[in-house]
């Protein structure tokens, strides 16, 4: 029964606390420190309490966080590639002390498990990306992640569980890895390939993964991560329902598909060993590896972060030690005179052989293009079609920043009445007075509370664009951080173009109606952009207007301009 062997040498650990105990620890749970979990905090603690990151009984302590990034091992030797930490805010992990117990909460204040408090330090995340990702370059994901979503103080220590996070969507479809084992046994499945993949399956796919079982003589896992992918990616909705029409293609009884509430970091080489970990827990004996398997694309100068093949030697350096197999992925092409899909290498110099790009079929679908029935099933382009529609029907955010008095107000008002007049969607305009008065009128101008602001007028702008609606945002916006806050909210859900403002300040200060300038420079006004507080140009927006230069009425056309270019408007 080699599919069935404990992981690491011995049984899984699944962290949960007995029912009685665990009533027991709830209680007690009430007089300890408590700390509202992350998005991703949530997904590690999920996969820490049901075993799928056995060996681990918590989040890690400094010492094998040290090895772990250095050498992808625990201090016990034990191979793990990925430091697995608990980060909290400064203020808060200065109340805390070593050898008390932490409550850790859900975003709703649910008590999910409790935690002892073993190590406190202050990570050098530099080092860390460095060392685990192999780059600080923050076009990479999870270096973006360090920089700019990681608090600066780690946790480690033991964790007890409470209960799992609630999910209600494809309860079915979500098992621990003692659960999928315990189905594995039922069906009498003995070799199991699984299939890693944050991406819709397409016919090539199928093939490929069809072919990798029946070389292995093994059944199939579809195995997709439902947690975090990498930013932009299609959300898990839409691509569960593309699996599960997939999945009728496969012959009866052969496959099986499960969902992973994973949050991937795309680390290549390491994020490989890491998979393979994780799917040996579930009870998998193959895994499929693919090219530049988990790869988070290109770095700022167009260079990929890792090597096509980088994961794939990896994992073979480690495979003995893994105990379980590596399938590589091999590239299928449609030959289109045989009709069918081939390896790469099995095709003959007078095959016409068919490709559509990646990128040419996000084209295609953005502006409702023709997707031949060889490159993918109709269902899955329908469910695609149906979640992502071309640009010329998606929301969108128009999001002005610039120094007060420059004109960002009154040009927003003039896009607003033009859009209105196209009529094609519903159109909102948020600006920085009127939500100041409306939604924010409790907080003051310190950078914390102007921080919160831009927040807040990103959230709303995000809602109105998830349901297809325009926002045009008028705030000053100062800081380049909150920007791309703001714009990380938005581009899930539909365009979003920065539009700066680049009106001089001498313009700005001439037409000063309110005086505010003026305050600010006698010092009466503390804080005031563009004088005693700074202004952080943005370095890529996609639009830039001066109105010392340009009328609004010709500036919101530029705009218009710019937005019919993108396909947004017609």
């Amino acid at each position: 029964m080699g599919a069935f062997k404990e992981p690491h040498g011995g049984e899984l650990k699944e962290l949960y606390l007995a029912e009685g105990k665990a009533d027991e620890e709830k209680l007690l749970a009430k007089d300890y420190k408590s700390w509202d979990l992350t998005q991703r905090q949530i997904c590690d603690l999920d996969l820490l309490m049901n075993g799928a990151f056995s060996p681990l009984d918590g989040f890690l302590k400094e010492g094998d966080y040290e090895r772990v990034c250095d050498e992808m091992r625990l201090e016990s030797g034990v191979l793990w590639p990925m430091p697995i930490t608990l980060d909290v805010s400064e203020a808060f992990a200065g109340t805390l002390e070593k050898g008390e117990k932490l409550a850790l909460r859900d975003q709703e204040g649910v008590l999910l498990a409790t935690m002892d408090v073993e190590d406190i330090w202050r990570p050098d995340l530099d080092s860390e990306a460095e060392r685990v990702y192999g780059t600080t370059d923050d076009t990479h994901p999870a270096v973006a992640y360090l920089k700019n979503s990681t608090h600066p103080v780690y946790v480690g220590g033991r964790v007890y569980g409470i209960e799992p996070p609630t999910y209600y969507d494809f309860k079915l479809l979500r098992d621990t890895p003692s659960e999928l084992r315990g189905r594995f046994r039922k069906l009498g499945w003995r070799k199991i390939v699984a299939f890693q993949t944050r991406n819709p399956l397409h016919r090539a796919h199928q093939e490929l993964t069809f072919r990798a079982a029946r070389e292995a003589e093994a059944n199939l896992l579809i195995h997709p991560v439902v947690g975090m992918t990498k930013p932009g990616d299609i959300d898990h909705f839409t691509r569960v329902r593309c699996y599960e029409h997939v999945l009728e293609q496969y012959p009866e009884q052969t496959t099986q598909l499960s969902l992973l509430n994973l949050a991937m970091r795309m680390a290549g080489p390491r994020e490989a060993v890491w998979h393979a970990i994780i799917r040996k827990n579930y009870g998998c004996t193959h895994f499929i590896v693919g090219r530049d398997h988990a790869g988070p694309g290109n770095d700022r100068d167009g260079n990929p972060f890792y090597g096509p093949y980088d994961a794939q030697e990896l994992f073979r350096k480690h495979e003995e030690e893994l105990d379980i197999t590596m399938v590589p992925f091999k590239m299928m092409v449609y030959v289109e005179n045989k009709a069918e899909y081939l390896a790469a290498d099995e095709t003959e110099p007078t095959d016409k052989v068919l490709n559509l790009s990646g990128t040419e079929f996000r084209r295609r679908l953005q502006e409702g293009l023709d997707i031949p029935e060889w490159f993918s099933y109709p269902k899955v382009v329908e469910e695609l079609r149906r979640a992502h529609p071309p640009k010329h029907k998606q929301g969108f955010t128009v999001f002005f920043t610039g120094l007060s008095g420059s004109g960002k107000s009154t040009v927003a008002n003039a896009l607003m009445v033009k859009l209105l007049e196209d009529g094609s969607r519903p159109v909102t305009l948020l600006d920085g007075d009127v939500v100041r008065k409306n939604l924010s009128s409790e907080l003051t101008f310190s950078k914390e509370h102007r921080d919160l602001n831009i927040q807040r007028i990103g959230y709303v702008a995000s809602e109105i664009t998830k349901n297809g609606g325009i926002a045009i945002c008028a705030p000053i916006a100062p800081y380049a951080t909150t920007r791309r806050q703001v714009r990380e909210m938005i581009t899930p859900y539909g365009g979003f173009l920065e539009t700066w403002v680049s009106t001089p300040i001498e313009v700005c200060e001439a037409r000063d109606r309110k005086g505010l300038y003026a305050k600010a420079r006698a010092g009466i006004i503390k804080g005031f952009t563009g004088i005693d507080d700074p202004y952080e140009a943005p370095e890529n927006a996609e639009i830039v207007i001066d109105t010392g230069e340009l009328s609004p009425d010709l500036a919101a056309h530029r705009i218009l301009i710019t937005l019919e270019k993108l396909g947004y408007i017609r």
